[in-house]
């Protein structure tokens, strides 16, 4: 087992210089570029209850730059688990990772962050005329770039790769195994689609 640092740089060696030199304290004209195009990102969090990677999703640039230090990124109607929102109450520290369609790398930004109710900020993200819950801003402590390896090994972006949705359990079907059974997944299935339109905003 791998105990210490030293063990792990005796396998890995030093970072290189330029992996160094990508990490900045604030979003360039290059990150800021990343943050416009990306319609997902993964926000990453800690709490008394424990880890939380969660997806947000919306059209390219919905995440607003407020300047170079610090990002708003609205929350949407969700199953109201809010896991993210209870961490960061108990632990300003988050992560994210924006993610562009076709593209092998990825924008990583470390920072603090705090919950925002106020009303016209919301407002200013409403989207089908429905304001935003609450919004999330973060303060950008770090920010770098991450190369393209894993979605070159992955072929993530390789419509060949993709797989159909039949090719696993449906959600409803998940729902029914983790009800021993006792869940209609016919129509929770039938229904989805309508269900997820009308409640993404």
């Amino acid at each position: 087992m791998i105990d210490s640092i030293e063990a792990l740089e005796a396998i890995y060696g030093l970072p290189h210089e330029r992996a160094v030199r990508k990490q900045i304290g604030f979003l360039n004209e290059d990150y800021q570029a990343m943050v416009r195009v990306s319609p997902l990102v993964i926000v990453s969090s800690v709490g008394a209850d424990g880890l939380d990677n969660s997806p947000r999703g919306d059209k390219a640039g919905f995440v607003r730059i407020i300047d170079e230090r610090t990002l708003a990124l609205p929350d949407r109607p969700g199953n109201n688990r809010i896991d993210t929102l209870r961490n960061v109450l108990q632990d300003s520290r988050v992560s994210l990772l924006f993610i562009i369609p076709g593209i092998g790398e990825t924008l990583r930004v470390n920072g603090t962050a705090t919950i925002s109710a106020e009303p016209q900020l919301l407002e200013s993200f409403a989207v089908n005329g429905k304001p935003a819950k609450t919004v999330l801003l973060v303060t950008v402590e770090a920010a770098f770039f991450h190369c393209s390896k894993a979605f070159v090994r992955s072929d993530a972006w390789n419509p060949e790769t993709h797989l159909p949705r039949s090719a696993l359990p449906s959600a409803g079907a998940f729902h029914k195994r983790l009800n021993d059974g006792q869940f209609d997944a016919e129509t929770y299935d039938r229904e989805a689609p309508k269900r997820v339109s009308d409640t993404l905003y």
